[in-house]
Parts: structure tokens; C-alpha cells; sequence
């Protein structure tokens, strides 16, 4: 398929024109040329797009391009700007953080080493929390040519740690978008990662920083555990794949069924799931979901015992 650009880098963005100036500015700056920057307001209720529209009037020798969504979460925001997208590789970039200067240079470079590119997923650079401090392990080489599977010290010891910055190819990722349930606006990333791994495609992970990241209080991170709570069907999906993939033994799926029983029916009443529901969106066998619940009883009962 023949693209105009080399990258795509696409944002996503809900109500962050108090910071979305630091980005356009790292974008400015760029040393290598070949993208255009696309991004996607998921309902901003601020001023975000009269910002965004008078940068695209300014004389930048890069396109920019922009559309605005009713509010649907950032995978819906992804998948939208996967049907956009013109450049051959698509580079995820927060609308909180702002890229090195030399951040699409570098991603070109190591893109550029890859022969078997048929094979390959894409790219991952580090994230650090300056240009010149990252809180991930080194790899202990210039790259590692691996699956995303590294992640996860189920997987293996070498466990590659801490947040990266993923840059795919836009053809592939299109193919495993993200899925989209009903009332709910939040999954996690992983998703079509795994499902791309899972498949045998690899990526090539190089130790320079190329993102630089700061954790705000209105962030997804900052948000922790409520969002899953939140997003049930998504995060119930997550969990099964990996238990799929990664081959987890019966001990460890009873595990995982249990922990997402107790942590969806014992939470708020907005967001607590009948039975059926964990079962179905956990994958567990009904029975089994029933019988947590007389374990978690049980333990309740025992616990007031001790304490009288």
C-alpha cells in the first residue's frame, strides 16, 4: 500500500489544552520531517479545538489534521485514527507528554534496521521521565528483538519493565483493532499488542528515550483500578487472553476468576456484576463462580470468629 508519509503520529485527546502546547511544541521541533500529526478530540468539553485549528493555520511544514468525536475513550479515539492514518507507521503519542527532539529520527532509524519486516509489529523506544532519565531496566543492549509477551514475568525471567512507546505499522494494527463494548470507554492497551504476538509478530525494543512522561492527577494511570471496575467487559477480555496465551494452568485461572469475582461484585452498586456476568466475562465456568462466593462467605465468617 502506498502511504504520503513515513509516520502517523496520532493523539488522542480529552480536555488537555492546558497542556497539549508542550506536545505541538516537541512536535515542531522534530528533526526528522516525513509525518503528520493527527489528533482526535474524544469529547472535549474545552477549548481544544479552537487551539488545535489555530496551530494548523500557522506555517509548519507538516501537516496537521483533526477530528472531534463524541466522547467514546481513547481505544475508540485509537481505531478512529487507525481509519485516518496516512503514514506507513503509526506512533501513539499522549496528548500529556511530549516527545524528544529527535524522537521520529530515531524511530526511522531502527524501523530501517528491520529486514523481516513482514514479521515484525513494529518498533518500541523508551519512555523516561526527562530526556535523560528513564525508570525502566536497561535492556543491557543497543536493542532486543522480541514479542510483547516480555512483559509479563509469567512469560519469562528477562522481564523487559516499565512503560515504552510502541510505534506499529499502520496496516497491521489496523487489522487488530481494538474491541468496542457498549457503555464502556476504557481497555487497556495490551490488547491487540498480545493478539499480535500471539499471532508470531515480533517487535525490535531500543534503549532510547524518545517519550518523555509525566503522571498527572487527571490521567488513565492516576485513575488506577476503578477504571476496570468501570470497563468490565473489556477488562475481563484482557484477563482471558493472557491466561490464553500464555498458557496459565488451571491453579492460575482459578485465581484470576476469583480475584475478578470478588473485585466486580463487591464494589459499588453502579458497577457490580451479577454472577453471570463475571462468569461470562471472565470465562469461568457458573459454578465455579458460585462457589467463590460461598469461599468468600465463608472467609468473612471465619475472619468475625477470630475477632470476638
Amino acid at each position: 500500500m502506498d502511504y504520503q508519509y513515513k509516520i502517523t503520529l496520532f493523539t488522542p485527546t480529552y480536555n488537555r489544552a492546558y497542556i497539549l502546547e508542550r506536545l505541538y511544541r516537541s512536535v515542531q521541533r522534530q528533526t526528522f520531517r516525513d509525518f503528520e500529526w493527527l489528533i482526535i478530540d474524544d469529547g472535549s468539553t474545552e477549548n481544544t479545538e479552537e487551539l488545535v485549528r489555530a496551530w494548523m493555520a500557522e506555517e509548519n511544514d507538516f501537516p496537521i489534521r483533526f477530528e472531534k468525536q463524541p466522547n467514546g475513550g481513547k481505544c475508540r479515539a485509537i481505531n478512529r485514527g487507525l481509519d485516518l492514518a496516512r503514514g506507513e507507521l503509526f506512533f501513539i503519542m499522549d496528548s500529556d507528554d511530549y516527545l524528544t527532539d529527535n524522537a521520529l529520527e530515531r524511530v526511522v532509524y531502527w524501523e530501517s534496521t528491520i529486514h523481516d519486516k513482514p514479521m515484525f509489529m513494529g518498533v518500541v523506544g523508551n519512555r523516561g521521565t526527562s530526556e535523560d532519565y528513564s525508570p525502566n531496566r536497561p535492556l543491557g543492549a543497543p536493542y532486543k528483538d522480541c514479542n510483547v509477551f516480555v512483559r509479563y514475568p509469567e512469560y519469562t525471567k528477562d522481564v523487559v519493565d516499565g512503560e515504552h512507546a510502541g510505534v506499529w505499522y499502520t496496516e497491521l494494527h489496523r487489522k487488530y483493532k481494538y474491541p468496542e463494548f457498549p457503555g464502556e470507554n476504557f481497555m487497556t492497551p495490551c490488547i491487540p499488542w498480545n493478539r499480535m504476538a500471539n499471532d508470531g509478530y515480533q517487535v525490535r525494543i531500543f534503549d532510547e528515550i524518545i517519550w518523555v512522561c509525566n503522571y498527572l492527577e487527571d490521567g488513565l494511570t492516576r485513575q488506577g483500578n476503578m477504571r476496570f471496575i468501570k470497563n468490565p467487559q473489556g477488562a475481563g477480555l484482557c484477563l482471558r487472553e493472557k491466561a490464553e496465551f500464555l498458557h496459565y494452568p488451571l491453579k492460575e485461572k482459578m485465581k484470576m476468576w476469583y480475584t475478578f469475582y470478588c473485585d466486580h461484585t463487591f464494589c459499588d452498586e453502579p458497577y457490580r456484576l451479577t454472577k453471570k456476568q463475571c462468569a461470562e466475562y471472565i470465562g469461568a465456568p457458573l459454578p465455579f463462580v458460585y462457589f467463590s462466593a460461598m469461599v468468600h462467605k465463608l472467609s468473612h465468617f471465619v475472619k468475625g470468629l477470630r475477632k470476638k
